[in-house]
């Protein structure tokens, strides 16, 4: 199964071949046929595993955060309750980032990455990821959904003997992470559009990358939403519903949300820069440093209980349910709550993004989604659109897709009323994030991984 090249020599193409007639070509290839098939049959057993995956860490998690402080007589956790789950979470992806390969997958603060890591990295992504979200950090699961799908599709490579190019590595890589990540996001568009962002192609390689991404997802949803209806069992998927119609966007709407986005997307760049700093403090001393920073993550959580009397689970966690309850009554809250939500959120938001093991993406929606709550009272900004510019707005400058943000927003609202602020703010964002100064780079300040091969690379 060897992928062919999407780009022939000069001397290998007729003379006036066109771009179409290069992708006919292609198509025709044996090779990229039996790669197609290949992305399809993989898309149901890596969605089964994304199914298991996401539904073992949706208990695990409300094990941790419901049944045990009810089991000790608390209706809610006490304040306290965040700090020492977070540094047992600290403490065990130390552990996996120094002694397990591939130092349990990216580091949150460097973005979303569409590569696989090796077989040999699985099993400290999945432990990380557990130990992480469950627990309390403020992440979202995306990151180790796209690495566990695109290590389980060269696993599978592996195991079927195919031949490894670094063409097929990179094409399985996308497919098997879109089939995972379409689990998530509901969605098997959403997983295919920002898999492409993420791999940045273009021209024929678009398409390449295109159809198995496309193809594994679908497949990939088919039997995820049929398995998860089957079974009765939940994963937690990402979904808004706001209790009343939006209304119709007029002026107020569309040029507060423009404002709301340039504000927003510089607060996610700053948050971005914090957590790039809080990799490079870890990376001097992974395991002491991982357990101090996520400790100091609990600690916002518990100071933002004992100031606003709520549950500290609200900073804790992803936000995915946090935002489903703000959608449903965003009245509940004070603007004394949103101010502390966002500040304390944030910080620690902040300090995992630098420490443990998620994603980028449900944080700051949640973000984005209480800013435009808080902004709402402006003359002329409604609440369901304040919102969805903020969501966008903190999506996009988080990271850094523009059309990946928008599409994202777009399918978690249900609506089209609110398209039009959705992508205004997203390229408000984006453009105000770029022209902030960028802070440490990921080639310069990446803390130092144990390679799948027993190494250490930067």
């Amino acid at each position: 199964m060897t992928a062919p090249n999407a780009h022939p020599s000069p001397s290998e193409e007729p003379e006036g071949a066109t771009e179409a007639d290069r992708l006919r070509d292609l198509l025709r290839t044996p090779a990229y046929s039996k790669l197609l098939v290949f992305s399809a049959l993989i898309g149901v057993p890596i969605s089964l595993a994304a199914f298991w995956f996401l539904v073992g860490l949706h208990e695990l998690e409300h094990v941790m955060w419901a049944d045990v402080p009810k089991a000790l007589g608390w209706d809610t956790p006490p304040a306290w309750w965040p700090l020492p789950l977070l540094a047992v979470a600290g403490v065990v992806v130390g552990l996996v980032v120094t002694h397990l390969p591939g130092a349990g997958g990216h580091v949150p603060a460097y973005g979303l990455h569409a590569g696989g890591p090796s077989a040999a990295a699985l099993p400290g992504v999945v432990i990380a990821a557990a130990a992480s979200l469950p627990l309390g950090a403020a992440l979202g699961p995306e990151a180790p959904l796209i690495a566990l799908g695109g290590g389980l599709a060269l696993l599978f490579r592996h195991l079927v003997r195919a031949p490894a190019t670094p063409q097929s590595t990179a094409l399985l890589g996308a497919a098997g992470a879109a089939a995972a990540i379409a689990a998530i996001f509901g969605n098997p568009l959403i997983a295919a559009v920002l898999l492409i962002e993420v791999a940045g192609v273009g021209g024929p390689q678009l398409f390449v990358v295109m159809l198995p991404a496309l193809l594994s997802s679908g497949v990939g949803a088919v039997v995820f939403t049929g398995f998860g209806r089957w079974t009765g069992l939940e994963t937690g998927s990402l979904t808004v519903h706001f209790p009343t119609a939006p209304p119709r966007l007029d002026t107020g709407d569309v040029v507060w949300s423009i404002v709301l986005a340039a504000g927003v997307g510089a607060l996610v760049h700053l948050m971005i820069i914090g957590g790039r700093l809080t990799a490079a403090f870890v990376s001097a001393s992974p395991l002491v440093r991982t357990m101090i920073s996520a400790v100091a993550a609990g600690g916002c959580a518990a100071l933002y209980a004992l100031v606003t009397g709520r549950s500290p689970a609200e900073v804790a966690s992803s936000g995915q349910a946090t935002l489903a309850g703000l959608a449903s009554d965003p009245h509940a809250w004070g603007v004394g709550a949103l101010l502390a939500v966002l500040l304390f959120k944030a910080a620690a938001y902040t300090l995992c993004l630098g420490s443990l093991r998620g994603g980028l993406v449900f944080p700051v929606l949640f973000l984005g989604a209480a800013a435009g709550v808080l902004l709402a009272p402006l003359p002329g900004l409604g609440v369901i659109p304040g919102a969805a510019a903020g969501m966008a707005a903190a999506a996009a400058a988080a990271l850094r897709l523009p059309v990946s943000s928008v599409a994202l927003v777009v399918l978690v609202l249900g609506n089209a009323e609110t398209i039009p602020v959705v992508i205004l703010a997203a390229v408000t964002a984006f453009v105000t994030a770029e022209l902030l100064p960028p802070g440490p780079s990921a080639a310069t300040r990446r803390p130092r991984e144990k390679s799948a091969g027993g190494g250490v690379r930067a």
